[in-house]
Parts: structure tokens; C-alpha cells; sequence
């Protein structure tokens, strides 16, 4: 492949990684007799700033971590695609590479691989694969706001690239995985698949879209960052949450574009807005608090202020997940859109300076941002609410809800010095509330680093 994926071999790996493949390979050949022929790898995700923004054109702050999905694979001649999971509790999956269907309304575990397949059928317009025996495993925790199931997109497109001995560079890999990823409903922007392709060990990335942009961002000195997971599971692709945000902010783009004097029809995120008024983030924050109110609006109001009909506004604007709309929240969405991408940049130059003056300014960024996803793109919840304010009260210059919200996980800028403190502090104020809790610290609260990104692994 361009920008070529890592080739590795199993027996160049850590010994504490090694046990990992060996282990999943000898449930691979449990299942299917024999060896994998090779394995993928797709890494989760932390954002460190930059939330709900890269669905509207904007630059996100995320880096990769070192919880991955792996998936074991090898070719089978009966064009068969079956699909099995490490962990029992997960169900099979087999039909022919042809003949496979993908539930968009309740989509089940294996419906993201099926999404991550047919996304490269697609790319490559290939009637089908060639038959394919997988055994999946994750330790990216589910429904916490980590991206676990992108990773498994890519890791799936991944998988069929490499079985079907094609080539697709890393930058194309991750578009075609975040155009996959709607197969199961999900109207993301591209951030998840971007990073766990092109995630960089030692540093985070500042991502651009349209077209897609990486740039290294080196994290000062001792900076140390800790996921703590508020155990309050967010699955994004079974919650309307989602969706109606991409709908609220575009319509809110389209308004903007209107009042100004442009064609809304061709507006479809608020970034096209910004390009097409060629506005500064204040100037636009200044003409949403002109154009727009803080009341929600109805669909009614909508068509009356675009002069459209209702008929006309499904099809330009919403989509069959939210078609059935009938009430918008505009200025809080796009308040937080327009701020939030303003504090990437300036998380960004952050970055650069001498390390306690960077952690105070990146501390103040990361609570502004849990400030704006809480009050006005309502996509957090009390749990994480309660998080961050402990986390910051256990010493962290920052702390913030990270991935879609609504439940899941927070990421929080702490001393280095101070990593066993804050851990035995959140562990006692939060954890230790009952018995649940006390049971999922170990696997809920972790310093993580920057990762790699997508690698293959040779049997």
C-alpha cells in the first residue's frame, strides 16, 4: 500500500503483546482448524479537544491509544464470510461475501466489520470478496467514547485490503472507512478513522478535512493524560443524539448562509459557511448572536425563514434518521461549533510553549470545551459532569468529556508527578460509590500516550 502499513511479525512483538496475537491465533484456529494467515490491527481513539466539530467541516486535536482492535483472518475457497468474536458472549456471523445484509436500525457487533467490507467493495467496485475466516478481539471499552467501533470499520477494511491484495494509501483508507461507517447509521465526520490510520506513537495530530490534512502536534514536555471512563455506556449509532445533532448544525449553517445573502442549498456544514462568507470565528459568532435565538425552533419556522417546504427541507437537509424532526436547538449547536474549533487552534499554539504555562492554558481549553458540550450541544450527563469536576479537584489543570458524549469517557491533563495521587483520588471519590463502579476501576482508569496507528501483523 501507499504510505505503507506496518508489516510486522509476531515474533519481533513485546512479549507482553506476543501472548495477545498467540492468544487470539490459537482461538482462530479453535474456530477454524487451522492457523491465521495474518492479523490486523486498528487502534482506538482519545480527542483531546475538538468535539462534534469534524461532522461540520472543523479541525480536531484527537491522538491514538494503544487499546486496539486486532482482528485474525485467513482466505477460505467456499466464499464464505464468517465472523467470530475472542469473547463467547458475542454471536457468530456467516453468509456468502455476496449475500451479506447490514442492520442500520439495531446494528449488532459484527455490523460494523460488514460495514468496513462493503466499504471496500465499494471503493474498488468489486462484486465480492474472496471468502473470509476472521476472529475479532477488542480491548477498546464499548460504548465509552474511545471510538471501539470505528476502529472495527477500519480494522474490517483493513482486513479485506490485505486479503484481497489490494492497495489503498492511509489517508483514502480512513475516507472510505468514515463513508462506511453510515452504513450502520452514523453520520460522523471522519476524526475516528483518520487517527487510528495515521496515529504517530510520541505525538497527537491536528486533522483537516476536505481534503484530509494531518499535521504532527508534539505534546509539551510531561504531559501526561489519564482516560477515566464514567461507566455510562453512549453508543452513538443506537441513539438518535447523534444524527440530530449533524441536523441542528447544518440547518443552523444554512440559516447563517441565508441571512447573509447566499444560496443555503449549498451549504451543508457550518465550515461551507464560513468559507463562503469568508468570516472570522468572531465575526461569526457575532452574526449568530444577531441572526439566530436561543429558543429552539420549529420545522415550521425553518421552512418559513428559507422559504422552502417541508417536502424540500427532508431532502436537503435531514435524512432518514431525521426525518421525523419537528423541533431544531440552532444557536446553542452552532455556538459550540464556532467556539469549539477556535479552541483547537489555540489548544494547538498551546502546545508550544514551556511546559507549566502550556498545562495551565490546555487545562482551561479542556474545561471551557466540557463547559460548551454540557450547556450547549447537551451531549453530557450528570455522571461525566461529576467526573471532570473530580478529576479536577484531584489535581488535573484539565478535564473534559471526549467522543460523542452523552455517557462514556473523560480525558484529563494531569502532572506527572501527581498520576498515583490522582488515580487513588478518583478511585475513592468516584469508584468506590458502589459496588459496580469498585469492580470496573482497574479497566476504567488509565494514563495513556500516543499510539500507532493501523498495522499488520504476519503470522
Amino acid at each position: 500500500m501507499t504510505e505503507p502499513t506496518a508489516l510486522r511479525k509476531i515474533s519481533d512483538l513485546l512479549p507482553t503483546l506476543k501472548t495477545k496475537y498467540d492468544l487470539l491465533g490459537q482461538k482462530f484456529e479453535k474456530n477454524f482448524g487451522h492457523r491465521p494467515e495474518f492479523f490486523a490491527r486498528a487502534p482506538g481513539r482519545v480527542n483531546l479537544i475538538g468535539e462534534h466539530i469534524d461532522y461540520c467541516g472543523y479541525s480536531v486535536l484527537p491522538m491514538a491509544i494503544e487499546h486496539d482492535i486486532i482482528i485474525a483472518a485467513s482466505a477460505n475457497s467456499e466464499k464464505n464470510l464468517i465472523i467470530t468474536n475472542y469473547e463467547e458472549k458475542y454471536n457468530d456471523y456467516k453468509s456468502k461475501v455476496n449475500q451479506f445484509e447490514i442492520n442500520q436500525d439495531k446494528p449488532n457487533w459484527f455490523d460494523y466489520f460488514l460495514s468496513g467490507f462493503k466499504g471496500i467493495l465499494e471503493k474498488f467496485n468489486l462484486e465480492h470478496s474472496i471468502g473470509l475466516n476472521v476472529c475479532v478481539w477488542g480491548c477498546v471499552p464499548k460504548s465509552a467514547g474511545l471510538s471501539s467501533s470505528s476502529a472495527l470499520v477500519v480494522c474490517s477494511a483493513l482486513v479485506t485490503l490485505y486479503a484481497n491484495k489490494l492497495e489503498l494509501s492511509k489517508s483514502d483508507l480512513a475516507e472510505t472507512c468514515a463513508a462506511a461507517e453510515r452504513y450502520v447509521g452514523t453520520q460522523g465526520g471522519g476524526m475516528d478513522q483518520a487517527i487510528s490510520c495515521l496515529g504517530q506513537a510520541g505525538c497527537a495530530k491536528l486533522i483537516d478535512f476536505n481534503p484530509l490534512r494531518v499535521n504532527n502536534v508534539d505534546l509539551p514536555a510531561g504531559a501526561q493524560f489519564v482516560i477515566a471512563n464514567s461507566c455510562v455506556e453512549a453508543n452513538k449509532a443506537a441513539t438518535n443524539h447523534f444524527n440530530t445533532r449533524v441536523a441542528e448544525c447544518r440547518i443552523a449553517a444554512q440559516i447563517l448562509a441565508k441571512s447573509q445573502g447566499l444560496d443555503w442549498r449549498k451549504i451543508k456544514k457550518p465550515f461551507d459557511f464560513q468559507k463562503a462568507s469568508n468570516s472570522s470565528f468572531k465575526e461569526l459568532i457575532e452574526i449568530t448572536q444577531s441572526v439566530l435565538h436561543e429558543q429552539p425552533y420549529s420545522i415550521e419556522e425553518v421552512c418559513r425563514i428559507l422559504e422552502t417546504t417541508q417536502q424540500e427541507l427532508i431532502l436537503n437537509s435531514l435524512n432518514q434518521n431525521t426525518a421525523n424532526l419537528k423541533e431544531f436547538q440552532l444557536y446553542k449547536r452552532v455556538m459550540h461549533v464556532f467556539c469549539e474549533a477556535q479552541r483547537v487552534y489555540d489548544f494547538r499554539d498551546a502546545c508550544k510553549l514551556e511546559s507549566c504555562t502550556a498545562f495551565e492554558v490546555m487545562g482551561k481549553l479542556m474545561n471551557q470545551s466540557h463547559e460548551s458540550c454540557k450547556d450547549l450541544y447537551d451531549c453530557s450527563c450528570p455522571e461525566l459532569d461529576e467526573l471532570t469536576k473530580i478529576c479536577r479537584e484531584s489535581g488535573a489543570y484539565g478535564s473534559r468529556l471526549t467522543g460523542a458524549g452523552w455517557g462514556g469517557c473523560t480525558v484529563s491533563l494531569i502532572p506527572n508527578d501527581k498520576l498515583e495521587s490522582f488515580l487513588d483520588s478518583i478511585k475513592e471519590r468516584y469508584y468506590e460509590k458502589n459496588d459496580r463502579l469498585k469492580n470496573l476501576f482497574i479497566e476504567s482508569a488509565f494514563p495513556t500516550k500516543p499510539s500507532d496507528g493501523i498495522s499488520i501483523v504476519l503470522s
